[in-house]
């Protein structure tokens, strides 16, 4: 075991195992990394879309791991969590357009804009970058000052999101309510309406801008609530252990999770349908998050 993979199981708290089940599946990126790199095309930009839970983090920290390690550059990893508009930005949100809106994570709800400049300042190499990064425990953005900051060449930049690459809905589609929360909290269609048009608007920029498209596909959306209930819950354990005591936290349970992800029903379930035919890599999920099948569809 080198020491980057090492590193790379202990901040995910992840056993040796699985390491194997990495080598088995995720080898042909990292292969068409090496291609690319070899040839010249540097920095290259991977964005990795999959439902709540699914594994994307842990999958961007592995390929920055290897390619840090197999070919010493710089390799960053972006999540669109960082980029969420901060809390006093959504409360006023909120207060103009929809009181959902408070909530993280629908399109709507990030910083498109500094998103943007973030990779383009990565992709030049010639200015240091900050590296904006979101506190979920106190639900709002770090302070500048726990932020990292990147400077120099960077051979690898990936951009995960539970929404990324996602496209717009049919404006027809948003006539009726989804499930009972969006009947319950949006019966005249405001916040999804928002969120849609904030969705065809600069999220296709920032989405265009990536070399590689990757998906980690649910087998339902059914399965979403287990995943991130236990993505909180090792998330608890992650904040006992870095932040003991620490106060204000605004860690879900498990009841808030549940009607927080009625948020993301409409476009996760658009996401599974439409999404699959027009990615670079796709890895299809069972219920316990094993891959079952890989393909490249757009070869």
């Amino acid at each position: 075991m080198t020491p980057a993979e090492q590193g790379f199981l202990q901040r995910n708290q992840l056993p040796g195992s699985y390491l194997a089940t990495a080598h088995q599946w995720f080898e042909p990126l990292l292969t068409e990394f090496n291609t690319n790199y070899r040839s010249g095309q540097a920095p290259q930009i991977i964005g990795i879309n999959g439902s709540q839970g699914s594994g994307k983090s842990t999958l961007g920290d592995y390929l920055c791991s290897m390619v840090e390690e197999r070919h010493d550059v710089v390799a960053i990893c972006l999540s669109m969590d960082d980029f969420y508009l901060t809390r006093s930005e959504r409360i006023k949100l909120a207060k103009e357009i929809h009181p959902l809106l408070v909530n993280r994570g629908l399109p709507g709800t990030h910083d498109i804009n500094l998103a943007i400049s973030t990779i383009n300042s990565l992709k030049s190499g010639q200015d240091e970058t900050m590296i904006t990064r979101f506190d979920k425990s106190t639900d709002d953005r770090c302070d500048n000052s726990v932020c990292d900051k990147v400077s120099g060449p960077v051979g690898l930049i990936i951009l995960e999101g539970w929404c990324f690459g996602a496209l717009p809905s049919s404006e027809e589609s948003l006539d009726t309510a989804i499930n009972l929360f969006e009947k319950q909290t949006d019966p005249d269609g405001i916040c999804r309406r928002y969120v849609n048009k904030a969705l065809s608007g600069d999220y296709q920029e920032l989405f265009a801008m990536v070399d590689r498209l990757v998906m980690l596909r649910a087998p339902s959306f059914e399965v979403v609530f287990q995943w991130r209930l236990e993505q909180e819950q090792k998330m608890i354990v992650q904040l006992k252990r870095t932040k003991p005591g620490v106060s204000g936290s605004r860690v879900m349970s498990e009841q808030q999770i549940f009607e927080y992800i009625q948020n993301f029903q409409r476009i996760t379930e658009h996401c599974l349908v439409e999404m699959p035919s027009r990615v670079d890599h796709l890895f299809e999920l069972d219920q316990h998050r094993n891959i079952s099948v890989y393909s490249q569809p757009r070869r």
